[in-house]
């Protein structure tokens, strides 16, 4: 269970599962922006994946240079490897009154991926009797993945030992899930069966690896964050709260270097949008 609750933070971000860890991957790119300001300020951002097979390169020149011209390293959650404080977070909101079997809790067309998905993770409607719909979900995607996310981009910037802000607690994180509407909850748990059975990591990795935005905004709209319900509270609503932020460390001349999840960058709703909204100059470096 501890490992899961530390799988958790970020865990509708972008992840790899199921890759193989004795293939060959492309010459690391992935997408990396610079945000100025008019009097000189700078940050960057570097959109990450939670984990990753071993032996996946993904250091460059130019993200080292940027981390070290950095003078704070913002990521989602700044203690992520503290796993009492997520354990305590988790079931702080993750457990209530007894609950309808699992595997009802879906439409019935969707109730073969998630029998299969609970087979896969060892799970039964047992281990469920008590526990909320969103959260059975994370349990569920982080218990069938097969990357350990100890090989997750965020926790080895983590382990340089730069001064660390999180934009986010776990109790903000999980507090954000729990309020989700019943009918969304379950859009979730069929979400994460579906993907599970997508068995799409390679290609997660490779779009990622290659700085492939158009790629990976394909497979973010095709997934569970394709639904309004879904997108506008578990990452719109976050990535504003973030931008603000960002913007505030930027304004204190802090030179943060954000990382987080590579979600968090696309699109209009992405934090590279949200800052040039905000008066920033935004350029892409990769």
């Amino acid at each position: 269970m501890i490992r899961l609750l530390l799988a958790l933070a970020g865990a509708l971000a972008l992840a790899a599962c199921g890759a193989p860890e004795n293939r060959t991957w492309p010459a690391p790119s992935p997408a990396l922006w610079q945000v100025s300001g008019e009097h000189g300020e700078r940050a960057w951002l570097f959109g990450t994946i939670h984990a990753l097979p071993d032996g996946v390169v993904w250091r460059t020149r130019q993200i080292e240079q940027a981390f070290a011209d950095s003078d704070l390293l913002m990521v989602e959650i700044g203690n992520l490897g503290d796993a009492r404080d997520a354990q305590r977070a988790f079931e702080a909101f993750a457990k209530g009154p007894p609950q309808s079997p699992l595997s009802t809790r879906v439409a019935p067309a969707d109730r073969p991926a998630l029998t299969a998905l609970m087979a896969r993770a060892g799970l039964t409607d047992d281990d469920f009797w008590n526990v909320e719909t969103w959260a059975a979900a994370l349990m569920l995607s982080n218990a069938a993945r097969d990357s350990e996310t100890g090989n997750g981009v965020d926790r080895a910037l983590l382990a340089e030992g730069k001064p660390v802000e999180g934009l986010e607690s776990y109790t903000q994180q999980f507090d954000r899930f729990d309020r989700l509407p019943a009918e969304d909850q379950r859009a979730l748990l069929a979400g994460v069966a579906h993907e599970a059975q997508a068995e799409r990591a390679d290609e997660r990795i490779v779009a990622w690896l290659t700085g492939d935005l158009a790629a990976l905004e394909r497979q973010m709209n095709g997934e569970f964050l394709g639904s309004p319900g879904l997108r506008g509270p578990l990452l719109v609503e976050r990535n504003h709260d973030f931008a603000s932020r960002i913007a505030g460390a930027i304004e204190q001349r802090r030179r943060p270097f954000v990382a987080v999840g590579a979600g968090h960058m696309i699109g209009p709703d992405g934090l590279p949008a949200l800052l040039a909204a905000r008066g920033y100059t935004v350029t892409r470096l990769r």
